[in-house]
This record gives structure tokens, sequence and C-alpha cells, in this order.
């Protein structure tokens, strides 16, 4: 299939560029969590996620009497319980000596379970518009729509404007908290907005790549990245180049080949940029530190043997 072919089908455009949104935000913002060493971050928000738009789907159909398949709607759902879920693990804590993996593990199962139980709840029950609703568990690029890609792209651009705003206020939170706690900035507040736009970058990915998979979207291009650069903004610049090229690069390979399913190939492809960094990088490759060491103990046995002739 020719470029040209693939972008006259509209249903592979809603793919290729709703894909490549959720990669080059979810890549951006992933960069605060990998930094500050909570990448399951992500996993977390994209569980809670689940309960969190059943709960915008009841609210609609039963109480407001609207379509419940509203994106805008299940986003806000999505985006408050994934906020809750994330401060919950956080509140665990910063008030206990309950470490952060532990806590964000106990917020997982008991989100996830929620949002389970709401599932089978909404299967056997009488809810008009609750078919499909299972594609938030393991994801369905084929369905995005021009709405859906249009409502992506708005959240998305807010949740990086947000970063934008708030760009000293989250470096120095995620390098030196007790420093920026000493200038006056409240903690709590910048770790909410912080959390709240990772959380949006995971959850407007839910619908076409699934709870289960949207952790590698936060957590891969950032740790590809930091491989290539020092700097911040060069970090958070290449995460998202990364993780809007592996998104668009596994669409594409995924309709070409035909029956595969997206998610999986864009992880894989994502995986594939992070390993070639991995090894081929400038600084910090494996390949560079195994001909700096060879390099080093060749210099050191030089010197052993020069010391050694000269006595």
């Amino acid at each position: 299939m020719s470029l040209i072919e693939f972008f006259d089908n509209h249903t592979y455009r809603m793919v290729f560029f709703g894909t490549m949104t959720i990669g080059l935000v979810a890549g951006a913002l992933g960069s605060f969590a990998y930094l500050r060493k909570q990448s399951l971050i992500s996993d977390v928000s994209s569980h809670a996620a689940l309960p969190g738009t059943l709960l915008a789907f009841l609210t609609a159909v039963v109480v407001l009497g609207v379509d419940g398949r509203n994106m805008i709607g299940l986003i806000i759902g999505a985006v408050v319980v994934g906020t809750i879920a994330v401060l919950f693990a956080n509140g665990v804590t910063r008030t206990s000596k309950i470490h952060i993996d532990t806590a964000m593990a106990v917020a997982l199962t008991i989100f996830f379970g929620a949002g389970m139980l709401l599932m089978r709840i909404i299967a056997n029950g009488v809810f008009p518009g609750k078919g499909g609703i299972q594609d938030y568990l393991f994801g369905n690029a084929s369905v995005i729509t021009i709405a859906d890609l249009t409502t992506s792209i708005i959240v998305g651009s807010l949740a990086l404007v947000l970063m934008l705003v708030f760009w000293k206020e989250f470096a120095l939170r995620t390098f030196d908290p007790d420093h920026s706690t000493v200038l006056g900035f409240r903690a709590r507040t910048i770790d909410m907005l912080m959390f709240t736009t990772i959380v949006i970058a995971t959850v407007i990915g839910v619908k076409a790549v699934g709870l289960v998979l949207m952790v590698a979207f936060v957590v891969t291009p950032p740790a590809a990245a930091r491989q290539w650069t020092r700097t911040l903004p060069g970090m958070v610049a290449l995460s998202a180049v990364f993780g809007a090229l592996g998104s668009g690069v596994g669409a594409y390979l995924s309709i070409v080949l035909g029956k595969v399913p997206t998610g999986p190939l864009i992880v894989l492809t994502l995986f594939a940029i992070f390993l070639f960094s991995l090894l081929f990088s400038p600084r910090r490759s494996i390949i560079t530190r195994i001909v700096t060491r060879a390099r080093a103990r060749s210099a050191l046995k030089r010197e052993l043997v020069l010391e050694g002739a000269a006595r």
C-alpha cells in the first residue's frame, strides 16, 4: 500500500493522526513522571480511567438523559477519577511509611476493581449506547472519529499549554522539591497540576490503545529520549517526537501488514526506538560504555607496562 492510498482512506487517516496525537502528548508529559521515578503513575491513571469513563457514561445516561458516549464527558470523568487515584497514591506515601510503588499498586487494583464492577453492571443492565464500551479495556483505534480526534487534540493541547505555563514550577518540583517549597511554591498544588496533565496524556489514548498498553506510551518515549539528551527541554521535545514517530509508524505498519492490532504494534515500535537508543546513543549507550571501559583498561595496562619497564 502506497502512502497516497493510505492517506486517501478516512479510517486510516483517523488511526494515524489519532495515535500520533496520543504519542506526542504522552511522550512529552511522561518525561516528568519518568524523572520523578513515578513511571507507574500512567498505569494507575489508565486503570483508574476505566471507572472514570464508566461513571461518566452512567451519569450521562441515567442522571442527565443524554448520549453517554460523548468523548468530552468520558474524558472529564476519566481525568477526574484518574487524578484522584494518583493523588490517593501520593497521599498514602506522604502520610505513612508505605513506599510509592506499593501505594500505586494498591490504588491501581482498587480503582481497576471498581471499574470491572461497573462494567459488569453496565453489561447486564439496559443502557442505551452501551455497545462497544469494553473497547476501553483493550482499545480499538479503528473506531476513532473526527470528533474523537478533535477532542484529543484540544484536550492534549490544553495539557501541553499547562505544562509550558507552569514549566518552571514543574521543573523545580521534579529536580529539587525542597528548594521549590522554600521558594514559596505550594507542593500539593504543583503536584496536582503536574499529575493532572499526566493523567490527561494517559486517558486520551485509552479508547484507541486500551488501558492495558497505555503505560508504554508514557514510559517508553522518555526512557529512549533520556539516552540522547542531558537537558529537560531537550528530553521533553525528543520524547514527544519519539512518541509521535513510534505511534505513526506503528499505526501505519499495523494497517499495511493487515490483521495486526494497532496498539501492540505501536508498543513494539516504541520498544524498537528505545532499544536502538539504548544501544547506539552517543553518551549513554551500552556499546559506548563497553568501548569506554575497554579503552580505559587498555590505557591502564599500558601505564602498568611502562611503570614496570621504568623500574
